[in-house]
């Protein structure tokens, strides 16, 4: 017996030093990014930026891998399952947090299976329609919704996206249902929009403004509590009708479960590294999306940020009465 303790002992202990030293040699090979939608939509331009700038600090690749499906569950379940050595990594906004009740049979816990990075923005949705849709104002589009809901196609990125959220907060809100039209991720569904083979999208400012200040899409109202000073015209939602109506869309960066701490305060720096460079910034800005305070993107406030996300969007879902696939 003592003999068996004592084997256990050396094997804890090598084990403990084989993960020191790989935590001080990392990275030394190229570490994929898994976004949860498909390539051109908010959440892959995000991480493309924070990508190339982690790259540079971290002296390996950062590849991006869009791995859509089931509302970005299907990236969350792959990352959820991969090595815990820092090499798959996941950026996600609130879906993630949706998808816990919207989706029962996950396959993994969410407010366990993830080591929280830290926290990168948070922004408004923009509520947006095709270019020669009837409405011309936000309150005569509610009227349309309550009068011909049913007619109207309203796209989104998969069940537990963060545009299908918008959506459902917004048909909730009117007391009304609307065709929903799902996607793979915004960027195809915005691409219909200007396209016009659907009629409304409730898309991330960082995807809609570019469409909306050239032309391309119809804007109504952002669901934030003011005015955005990228579209200083566009009334929210609240001006527009609805009381109390607001959402934002966040998004965090996480590896698996169990990756160790050295190479956790490495990836955290290399965020961090990248949240501060001005270019960054700058083209945050320019895409109607803000950061969270330096002193509340540390791994730990993360994680208290998502299990509150957790809960809060379990009461709501509850109520919609809506579940995945």
């Amino acid at each position: 017996m003592f003999s068996l303790r004592r084997l256990a002992a050396a094997l804890v202990i090598a084990t403990a030093a084989a993960t020191s030293a790989q935590a001080q040699t990392y990275p030394d090979k190229p570490i994929t990014l898994v976004v949860p939608f498909a390539a051109g939509g908010p959440s892959d331009v995000i991480a493309r930026l924070l990508g190339q700038s982690m790259s540079a600090t971290l002296g390996q690749q950062v590849v991006i891998e869009n791995v859509a499906g089931a509302g970005g569950t299907t990236a969350a379940g792959r990352v959820a399952k991969a090595p815990a050595d820092g090499y798959t990594l996941l950026i996600h906004h609130v879906a993630l947090a949706a998808g816990a009740s919207l989706y029962p049979k996950l396959g993994y816990d969410t407010n366990t299976a993830f080591q929280p990075l830290g926290l990168v923005n948070y922004g408004p949705f923009v509520l947006a329609a095709k270019n020669g849709f009837e409405p011309n104002t936000a309150a005569e589009l509610f009227a349309k919704l309550k009068k011909d809901g049913p007619s109207v196609n309203v796209a989104h990125a998969g069940v537990g996206s963060g545009s299908h959220l918008c959506g459902l907060m917004l048909t909730q809100a009117l007391g009304i249902q609307v065709t929903y039209v799902p996607y793979k991720g915004t960027g195809p569904a915005m691409n219909d929009l200007v396209g016009g083979q659907v009629d409304v999208l409730c898309d991330q400012t960082t995807n809609a403004i570019p469409q909306v200040t050239g032309g391309k899409v119809k804007a109504y109202a952002v669901t934030s509590n003011k005015r955005i000073e990228q579209l200083p015209n566009l009334p929210t939602v609240v001006e527009a009708g609805i009381p109390g109506f607001e959402v934002t869309v966040w998004h965090g960066l996480y590896a698996p479960a169990g990756t160790p701490a050295p190479v956790v305060t490495k990836l955290h720096g290399a965020l961090q590294t990248a949240l501060a460079d001005a270019t960054i910034q700058k083209r945050f800005s320019d895409l109607g999306t803000l950061l969270f305070p330096a002193d509340q993107r540390s791994p730990e406030a993360l994680g208290a940020y998502l299990k509150g996300e957790v809960a809060r969007w379990g009461e709501a879902v509850a109520k919609a009465g809506v579940k995945g696939e």
